[in-house]
């Protein structure tokens, strides 16, 4: 994929999972960096249960992209809720 397919992939992913989340986008900037890190932690998590991961451009990619950065999300918000 290109960087400019995976930026778009990673603002869509990113929004999807911060409004499943948290209610509310994190704004772009964040909402695409928290999709392609996303990304690359669902790609792993798939991979790790013997699914095939992100393959470009796709609505597979966006649902395993978005199942990575709702999961970033889930554990940020544990850690920083502990953490208080």
């Amino acid at each position: 994929m290109s960087l400019i397919a995976w930026i778009v992939l990673g603002l869509i992913a990113g929004f999807i999972a911060s409004k499943i989340v948290s209610g509310s986008g994190q704004g772009a900037v964040m909402d695409i960096v928290l999709g392609v890190v996303g990304a690359v932690i669902g790609g792993w998590l798939f991979n790790t249960f013997g699914i095939a991961g992100v393959g470009g451009f796709n609505l597979y990619s966006l649902f395993v992209a978005v199942v990575g950065a709702s999961v970033l999300l889930l554990l940020y918000h544990a850690v920083s809720r502990g953490v208080r």
